[in-house]
């Protein structure tokens, strides 16, 4: 695993942009993972100003979303379909289609988390999976207590993790959806190279967890330490209680340039 203390969320932006647009420039048909939450933003805005510059096309590219809550209106601003079109997908040249979510609305859930897996290993698996945390270790919707081996399938949120989703809803918790679907550890495990970006003081004890803690099912980002290619890209507050914080630092300064993360 590598860890990478930046000092804001522009320069993980710049950073994880820079890998994005590497991995398009080699691979114009790559499939990326998206996610939703507040972490990912920056890397979004930043990807669309290269978009608009004229530095890289999503044309030819595909993506699948991590998660979907279950229940809401098709319309919904919060439902994730449409988060994701509001910060990636609609802002740049993906064809229509090439996104791909989870059916929080099927008829047969089951039937649809088992066809959306299955979308997934038609397309050749996920190229480069970006990833947020929870402030109890979650990614993706695995709550702490995950199967490590799970697969796409219905979960049950959290209180907690409900309750850090509701400033989406107005601060109002008992509008945030009880159950989403959400593709399962495993699932996430099988991508070919995992970006995980935290900033904030808040996220400090959950990324202390993922990077230096034991693997558990308790702190399910735990996992991420038995992936061959998992990237950490956190600000100094998500940093603040890393024990080896200044070896990473002195990691990533050594590294060669072309190597990139």
């Amino acid at each position: 695993m590598e860890v990478v203390i930046q000092p804001d969320a522009g320069a993980i932006a710049t950073l994880v942009a820079d890998e994005i647009e590497r991995l398009l420039a080699a691979r114009p048909d790559a499939v990326l993972g998206l996610a939703t939450g507040s972490s990912p933003l920056a890397i979004y805005d930043e990807l669309v100003r290269r978009h608009e510059a004229g530095r890289i096309s999503f044309a030819r590219a595909r993506a699948f979303m991590l998660d979907e809550y279950v229940g809401l209106p098709d319309a919904h601003p919060e439902r994730y379909r449409n988060v994701i079109d509001r910060e990636i997908a609609g802002r740049v040249d993906f064809a229509p289609g090439a996104v791909q979510g989870p059916d929080g609305n099927a008829e047969d859930l089951v039937g649809a988390c088992a066809a959306y897996e299955q979308a997934i290993a038609d397309a050749g698996g996920v190229d480069l999976q970006i990833l947020g945390i929870g402030t109890d270790g979650h990614i993706a919707f695995n709550e702490p207590g995950s199967s490590l081996g799970s697969r796409t399938r219905i979960k049950t949120l959290t209180s907690q993790t409900r309750l850090d989703n509701a400033r989406f809803f107005d601060d109002d918790v008992d509008a945030v959806p009880v159950h989403c679907v959400t593709q399962g550890l495993a699932t996430i495990m099988s991508a070919r190279h995992l970006v995980l970006v935290a900033t904030g003081s808040a996220k400090a004890e959950a990324v202390h967890h993922l990077v230096e803690g034991s693997v558990s099912a308790m702190w399910p980002a735990t996992i991420m330490q038995h992936h061959p290619r998992a990237t950490v890209l956190v600000d100094p507050a998500a940093a603040s209680r890393l024990q080896l914080g200044d070896y990473y630092r002195e990691v990533f300064a050594a590294k060669p340039a072309w190597q990139g993360i």
